[in-house]
């Protein structure tokens, strides 16, 4: 394939905070989408977990975009963005049953233009259809503690291995663990299958390009107050569907009540931080 989805997915990840009043954050991790709205116009929709707006109680978040200068060295560029109205109404469109979250947003032209295309986001056959299972890595991008790469605000790249069986279909399956640590601050980041991650032994289709966002993180396992360094990913199935009830409220959406996690909690990936 012509594209790299680790590089596309980095330029289309941004942070989403809020400050508290008291010396600390709400930070989590959303992604942007391209679409075409109803009426045949482009639009750009920012996806998060449901949980990281619901926790920011003032009417004004942050964004954190970025910009390209002239001599190629980016420049951090946080910028408002509205989460409720003046009466407290939120402005986000939230999944009936999963964490999930999506509003269209006003971006700047460079963002715009890298929000990732509504098709990369996996169907319902995109994991049978590509054996995806157990042990196969994948990656994700966030701010870990409203951490970034460097002081351009990039997201953080992190990669685990599937840890659980079985993973499809989203119906039966709506989320799945990865085996990786997670922190406040990576709830509503993307993860996704690239062709360069190494698949599992015995993977029929090795060597084949396989490059698709499998979903978002949305919690992750906990046992008697101890972090297990397990996430849970919520199928990208769920995001579909949670686009299209922004424009129709009656939209079908799935209905499923298996979970991954038993005898353990599952506790979000997002609380305040310090600054």
């Amino acid at each position: 394939m012509a594209w790299d989805l680790a590089v596309e997915l980095i330029h289309a990840t941004v942070q989403l905070e809020q400050p508290l009043g008291d010396g600390t954050r709400t930070v989590g991790t959303g992604f942007l989408i391209s679409e075409i709205a109803p009426d045949g116009t482009p639009r750009t929709v920012l996806v998060t977990a449901g949980h990281v707006f619901s926790k920011m109680p003032g009417q004004d978040a942050r964004i954190g975009y970025r910009i390209e200068n002239a001599d190629g060295t980016w420049s951090y560029s946080p910028q408002p963005l509205k989460i409720r109205d003046g009466d407290g109404k939120k402005l986000w469109t939230q999944h009936p049953s999963r964490d999930v979250a999506v509003m269209s947003i006003t971006a700047p032209d460079a963002f715009a233009k890298a929000a990732i295309p509504l098709d990369w986001l996996a169907q319902d056959d995109t994991f049978q259809a590509n054996q995806v299972g157990a042990g196969d890595e994948m990656m994700a991008l966030g701010f870990p503690r409203g951490l970034a790469a460097n002081q351009a605000g990039f997201p953080i790249l992190r990669s685990g291995r599937v840890a659980s069986f079985p993973i499809a279909p989203a119906r039966s399956f709506p989320t799945f663990l990865l085996d990786f640590t997670v922190f406040p601050g990576n709830s509503g980041g993307p993860v996704f299958m690239s062709q360069a991650a190494r698949r599992r032994v015995g993977a029929t289709e090795n060597g084949q390009d396989v490059q698709f966002i499998a979903g978002l993180l949305t919690q992750q396992v906990e046992l008697n107050n101890e972090r297990l360094e397990i996430g849970i990913v919520t199928h990208a199935k769920y995001i579909r569907e949670t686009i299209a009830l922004m424009d129709d409220p009656l939209a079908p959406v799935t209905v499923a009540h298996f979970e991954p996690v038993t005898g353990a909690r599952a506790a979000s990936a997002e609380e305040a931080v310090s600054p």
